[in-house]
């Protein structure tokens, strides 16, 4: 479905029509005309009450500076990030390709952020009408990547809603070795550790891989509910690629997401519910893009669905359709 402004940034370079998003949908928070989330099918999981079940990924709003503006299209939570202890550039240029015939993206940005410090100002100024999580991950230099994560943890936890350990991304080389249940084990020891404070024990998520075997993403689910994670987002871009694409970007190295990442998101969704049986709640990601999709997330045991590429292509009404849609 096309909206009034896709041609206009459709026209441009896709980081560039990136940066544009954000500065409109920043000022439009500032400006007080923003409403709020959409309500419809209220959730409550980890404490946390969300007015819908339709949530803004992270990656789209890296550094934290529209939360009041993507809340305003009627999102029940908004994921910022991922955020890491450190200011970082990400990769080389151009690392976000468009594959308009298939309704997808490929990126290869590299957790591209000004650093959860520069963030932390914009979270606590954010007028926050709905649930917000903070995403957070590791240097690519990083020496330590735990004590990485524990920092962003412990930083973001007093400010964030809930707190999301991302170890799902492809674009930083060895990150998704942490997703090792020995590894996992001892990352989320850390940073349970990090999350508690005069605040209270923020709700901590932890996000992985579509790419990880069912055995892997099952081993996975079952240390998450040892570790204490209050919820698992499975999963994150695929570095697969189907038969199906024709897209000339397809080639381009990267996590593709968007809705040729559909059919593998529901088939870990169902993996990763099974292998939970009702002790951790699991939220979908992954070519979300119609009430009827969300639907179907949901009816498969999903408690919460995400969207980002979705909404490059259909638009900012988006998600309230989808909300009213579930209705």
């Amino acid at each position: 479905m096309s909206y009034p402004a896709r041609p206009l940034l459709f026209a441009l370079d896709a980081e560039r029509a990136h940066h544009l998003t954000i500065a409109a949908m920043k000022r439009w928070g500032a400006s007080g005309l923003a409403g709020g989330p959409e309500q419809g099918r209220e959730v409550t999981i980890a404490g946390l009450t969300f007015p819908n079940p339709v949530g803004l990924a992270a990656g789209l709003d890296k550094d934290a500076q529209a939360i009041d503006g993507f809340l305003g299209l009627g999102f029940g939570h908004v994921e910022v990030g991922t955020l890491t202890p450190r200011p970082q550039p990400g990769n080389p240029r151009p690392r976000l390709f468009r594959l308009r015939e298939d309704d997808g993206i490929i990126n290869r940005m590299g957790f591209n952020n000004g650093g959860i410090d520069a963030a932390l100002p914009r979270i606590r100024a954010a007028k926050r009408k709905g649930v917000l999580g903070v995403n957070v991950g590791a240097n690519k230099d990083s020496t330590d990547r735990i004590a990485d994560y524990a920092h962003g943890v412990a930083k973001a936890a007093p400010h964030a809603d809930y707190v999301t350990i991302n170890v799902s991304s492809p674009n930083t080389p060895g990150l998704r070795d942490l997703q090792d249940p020995a590894m996992l084990r001892e990352l989320l020891a850390g940073c349970d550790s990090a999350r508690s404070g005069e605040w209270g024990r923020r709700p901590l998520f932890l996000k992985v891989a579509p790419d990880l075997e069912n055995e892997q993403l099952r081993a996975i689910t079952e240390t998450a509910i040892a570790g204490k994670a209050d919820a698992l987002i499975v999963g994150n871009t695929t570095i697969s690629r189907p038969a199906s694409l024709t897209s000339g970007s397809r080639g381009e190295t990267g996590g593709l997401s968007g809705a040729p990442l559909r059919r593998l998101a529901r088939e870990k969704l169902e993996i990763a519910v099974e292998a939970a049986a009702g002790a951790l709640p699991i939220i979908a990601a992954g070519g979300v893009d119609s009430a009827e999709e969300a639907r179907l997330r949901l009816a498969a045991g999903a408690t919460l669905v995400q969207l980002y590429s979705a909404l490059i292509y259909h638009g900012p009404g988006l998600p309230r359709r989808i909300v009213r849609g579930l209705a």
